[in-house]
């Protein structure tokens, strides 16, 4: 068996269909109807990762996370949106979410998106690259999430954390928007763009501690991490 997900969708028919075909890939799947019980489950049970709609009965998938990320700020959180409600997906990115799929989607789409997030959740071997990090006032513990500074730590999601240890790896440099998205989200396209943009603005509240730091931004080409 692979991992435990948490997948709440209240359509009957996509649900089954998801669900099914998850399982034939060998994970393990509570799927969940309405906001409610998808909060419940992920009080009561441990999730490798969170698959939410954002339409649903009793409490919509925003709330969810929402409400996940107050009691666990590591595990990646998925957005399923509908494709005319563009503005869910930063929405979604602002509450914590990780990433999003817009609806209809293919279940390779989805598989692939998993094994992404949950590769990265792999403990590394020591022959992997430098997993901490310290800089400015900072100490950066890649796999466990954690940034601190001056005794106080921040729980970063996964994907905070791996921008951060991308910038962390390309100090002082100029990068491309495209090779971020390309190298992060496997894929280089408009939503995703903001989606970069929110999570840089993530990034520079976590980094404001510090003046000497700055993510600065090349106009049409990309980013800077001064350091």
């Amino acid at each position: 068996m692979k991992a435990h997900l948490l997948y709440v969708e209240d359509d009957e028919s996509l649900g089954f269909v998801t669900k099914d075909n998850l399982e034939l890939q060998g994970y393990r799947i509570t799927h969940c109807t309405d906001g409610k019980s998808a909060l419940q489950a992920a009080i009561e049970e441990k999730f490798d990762l969170c698959i939410l709609d954002v339409m649903l009965p009793e409490m919509d998938g925003f709330t969810v996370a929402e409400e996940i990320r107050r009691f666990n700020a590591e595990i990646p959180i998925i957005f399923l949106t509908a494709k005319s409600l563009k503005e869910d997906k930063i929405k979604g990115l602002k509450l914590g979410g990780d990433d999003y799929i817009t609806k209809p989607f293919s279940i390779e789409e989805l598989i692939l998106k998993i094994e992404i997030f949950l590769r990265r959740r792999i403990v590394s071997s020591p022959a992997t690259p430098l997993s901490k990090f310290q800089f400015g006032c900072y100490n950066f513990d890649y796999l466990n999430l954690g940034l601190t500074c001056n005794g106080h730590t921040d729980t970063l999601t996964q994907r905070e954390a791996d921008l951060l240890k991308f910038f962390l790896e390309h100090p002082n440099q100029v990068v491309k928007r495209s090779e971020i998205l390309e190298k992060l989200w496997g894929e280089d396209d408009y939503f995703l763009g903001r989606s970069l943009d929110v999570f840089i603005s993530r990034l520079r509240k976590y980094l404001k501690n510090d003046e000497n730091l700055k993510i600065e931004n090349i106009h049409g080409v990309g980013f800077r991490f001064k350091m």
